[in-house]
């Protein structure tokens, strides 16, 4: 992958006239940013997509859920707009291809990794929402997130990952393996879940804590074996 990707494919498949300057830091690393003199990443521009994603999200729940309450519509959206779900729209558009990453994620898969397609698919959002305003970006994020609206088996699975995988393994004869690894100081450590269904299906998922972590892998392990 050259540092400046042909970006045009994407343009197309999103549909947005995103300011190109804009597009090209929603698409940067912190670890390209890092190992080229301190360029603008995208982490500022995906702490507004997330907001600009939440309210998208939860005003259509809202709209088209008129009996269910707000427990039940709380989780919908979580699970709309987990990681792993939006790590599943970055798949379907081949972000992954137009990522600007440093070394080390390039060499460790970073293209592939949930947390960042889901990190950087907000920055788009949040990128769109700078360039052409708050409609546009309203529109783009229901463009990419409505194929999963009317989903209801990864609704139940959102609620209890790692019971959902287990009943979903068994039926296949197998039970779901989980290794966990960790890294950083103490005052910040992140975990790394790994999960395996025989051969079948493969997950991982980060978080501060073990337990998060193992949810976030049986989530994508999940999604992986239910074809998603």
């Amino acid at each position: 992958m050259t540092e400046h990707p042909d970006v045009s494919a994407l343009v197309a498949v999103l549909g947005v006239d995103i300011d190109p300057t804009l597009l090209r830091q929603s698409l940067t690393h912190r670890s390209y940013s890092y190992e080229h003199g301190g360029v603008a990443h995208n982490e500022r521009l995906e702490f507004l997509g997330d907001a600009v994603l939440q309210l998208a999200v939860t005003v259509k729940l809202f709209s088209d859920n008129p009996d269910l309450d707000e427990g039940e519509l709380a989780k919908r959206r979580a699970a709309l707009v987990s990681t792993v779900a939006l790590a599943e729209v970055a798949r379907g558009i081949d972000l992954g291809s137009f990522l600007l990453l440093g070394n080390g994620e390039e060499l460790t898969g970073g293209r592939n990794k949930d947390s960042i397609l889901a990190d950087t698919t907000e920055a788009i959002l949040g990128a769109a929402f700078v360039s052409c305003g708050a409609d546009v970006a309203r529109d783009l994020v229901l463009r990419l997130v409505e194929p999963l609206f009317n989903d209801a088996d990864r609704f139940g699975a959102s609620m209890d990952p790692k019971t959902s995988l287990q009943e979903l393994a068994a039926s296949h004869g197998e039970t779901p393996v989980y290794t966990v690894e960790h890294s950083g100081p103490d005052h910040a450590r992140e975990f790394t879940a790994t999960v395996r269904v025989g051969d079948l299906a493969k997950g991982t998922g980060t978080g501060s804590s073990k337990k998060h972590a193992e949810i976030a892998a049986a989530l994508a392990a999940w999604t992986a074996l239910n074809g998603k």
